[in-house]
């Protein structure tokens, strides 16, 4: 039986590794990658198909928590997180973290799925195409529209199980910070978003009895095998991260982006 489950791990360490890389090269706290390697090999551990998106989206975003801090304080110690649009965006990209689990708990897989994927692809469009000059504001919106912007990407990257890199690299973007920036500030708000929409994913009840050592829609056994390895490589993706240009570092985001998006599009209309 074990010699059956060895591949199986090393392929989900495996994402661990790439997921860290990831988050210190991108921001986006890794759950872009782990999500979709989760979904898919939760099938040899005997999960409904209906209830894969959950658990995959829940154990992601616990495993992006000590990702998000290795790779913070990497990008910190460059000078590239704006603590002052933190403070602002806090409260706000919790709160909505903490509402876009509970609602990710209760949605059926193909709107996590739809989610997931649609979000990516946009994103993406916007990154990887040479849009590097467009600016819809030109300053980062603070006070109660700034709220309602960061409560949506806590929400949504909270549905997606991911850091908030995702939405909130592409959002800095079009509001005029430098890319380096942009990703530095991101990994900090993966901390805002994954810690308590884990909580909320720890707590929720699940209607059908899911694998052992599952609390909530966290796998424990999944958390155990991708955070080590995430946590190792975060610091040397941020490293990397300040070694190219602004226009690398938009491609390989949306480059990325377009893979994971496109399969998991697919996912929910299959």
């Amino acid at each position: 039986m074990i010699d059956e489950l060895l591949p199986l791990i090393a392929i989900l360490a495996l994402s661990g590794v790439l997921a860290g890389f990831v988050a210190g090269l991108l921001g986006v706290g890794g759950g872009i990658v782990t999500v979709p390697v989760l979904e898919y090999f939760l099938r040899f551990a005997g999960v409904p198909e209906e209830w894969r998106m959950h658990i995959a989206v829940a154990t992601s975003l616990a495993a992006i928590i000590p990702t998000s801090i290795s790779s913070a304080r990497s990008h910190h110690a460059r000078g590239a997180v704006d603590t002052s649009l933190a403070r602002s965006w806090a409260v706000p990209v919790v709160l909505g973290a903490i509402g876009g689990s509970l609602l990710a708990s209760h949605a059926p897989l193909a709107l996590l799925a739809g989610v997931f994927g649609s979000v990516a692809l946009l994103i993406a469009a916007k990154m990887f195409l040479p849009l590097d000059h467009l600016r819809v504001v030109q300053e980062v919106p603070r006070g109660a529209g700034g709220a309602v912007l960061a409560g949506l990407i806590g929400g949504v990257s909270a549905i997606m199980g991911i850091g908030g890199g995702t939405l909130t690299v592409p959002t800095l973007s079009l509001c005029g910070y430098p890319i380096h920036r942009a990703v530095g500030t991101a990994s900090l708000f993966g901390i805002f978003i994954s810690i308590p929409g884990t909580v909320a994913y720890l707590l929720a009840r699940p209607p059908v009895e899911l694998p052992w050592a599952t609390v909530g829609f966290v796998s424990l056994v999944g958390l155990a095998i991708i955070a080590p390895g995430s946590m190792l490589t975060a610091s040397l993706g941020a490293r990397v991260a300040h070694s190219l240009s602004r226009r690398r570092l938009s491609q390989a985001f949306g480059l990325f982006l377009l893979f994971v998006g496109s399969r998991m599009l697919y996912r929910a209309l299959s």
